[in-house]
């Protein structure tokens, strides 16, 4: 059986840099990826994200503008597969839904919630804009370099297992996965 990743971008293009998420998914939706990878621009439709995950993919990437006091522009990679089942305050703040509300969905529509890892993007700014803010915008090819990055190493992984423990340092503003997990 082979591994399944669903690679969700969520967020909303009318607010600015809240919009990480989909314009992240649109391009990488532009190029080749592993067989079993599926990309989806859900924007703010975290109901259509619960009824994806009715497909039990093995992995679920979230890609989102996320609070976490960085520089704008700054790059997260964050497991958060055991936050999502925590009081909502424990979870980072993301622009465009709440990961619990969806995992609760697919769950109460008989759904199993999977591996969850969520690429974050630092926004500059989040309100009533069309497009990012430069700085977001050139962070975009970084993120879509550390999704590819993360497909190869979990299909690469043993039976697609999480790949160990997030480091926590920081390199060029990106958070890596830890590579002695």
């Amino acid at each position: 059986m082979s591994t399944r990743i669903l690679i969700a971008g969520i967020g909303n293009s009318f607010d600015g840099d809240a919009g990480f998420g989909v314009e992240v998914a649109r391009r990488l939706e532009t190029y080749p990826l592993p067989d079993g990878v599926t990309v989806a621009d859900v924007g703010i439709r975290s109901l259509h994200l619960a009824y994806a995950m009715l497909d039990r993919p093995d992995l679920l990437l979230v890609i989102d503008a996320v609070r976490r006091g960085g520089a704008p522009g700054t790059i997260y990679l964050m497991d958060v597969t055991e936050l999502a089942s925590a009081p909502p305050r424990d979870l980072p703040e993301t622009r465009g839904m709440s990961i619990t509300t969806v995992v609760t969905a697919a769950w109460t529509l008989g759904g199993k919630s999977p591996p969850i890892l969520l690429v974050g993007c630092e926004p500059e700014f989040v309100g009533e804009r069309m497009g990012l803010s430069p700085v977001v915008k050139r962070a975009v090819p970084k993120a879509e370099d550390l999704i590819r990055g993360t497909i190869a190493r979990w299909m690469g992984s043993a039976a697609g297992q999480p790949m160990g423990a997030m480091a926590k340092s920081s390199h060029d503003g990106v958070w890596l996965p830890s590579l002695d997990g």
